[in-house]
């Protein structure tokens, strides 16, 4: 290998660890009587969930509590259209239990493949 090379090689390499796959929420505002409606339709939507997660799209997901009244499901992916496409064909939405869901661009600096925030490796003097 020549020196050009070898330097192309190495700058390819430090681009490669600075690609961070974006972060995606998918936000649901549920009907006031979600918790008693969506026993019919949990099954299929957890079923669509699992394989959205076994794919690598969703990191993790569910309702928030006290009240239940929204939910939330974090995708991993090059674009929204992943999130938006699971909730499309998510049954809570198509049977009403989902009045409103919105995608949102989600800056993570704390965990996940994020160097912000990471302690610095410490250096000896």
């Amino acid at each position: 290998m020549q020196c050009g090379q070898a330097v192309l090689c190495c700058v390819v390499n430090t681009l490669r660890e600075e690609i961070i796959v974006p972060y995606y929420a998918l936000f649901y505002d549920l009907v006031d009587d979600y918790l008693t409606r969506r026993a019919i339709y949990r099954e299929e939507h957890l079923r669509l969930a699992r394989e959205a997660h076994a794919r690598g799209e969703v990191v993790l997901g569910g309702a928030l509590a006290e009240p239940a009244d929204r939910a939330l499901l974090i995708f991993r992916g090059e674009s929204p259209a992943v999130a938006e496409a699971f909730a499309r064909t998510d049954p809570y939405v198509l049977n009403g239990l989902v009045k409103r869901w919105e995608v949102r661009p989600w800056t993570v600096v704390i965990g996940g493949d994020s160097n912000t925030g990471r302690p610095e490796s410490k250096r000896s003097s």
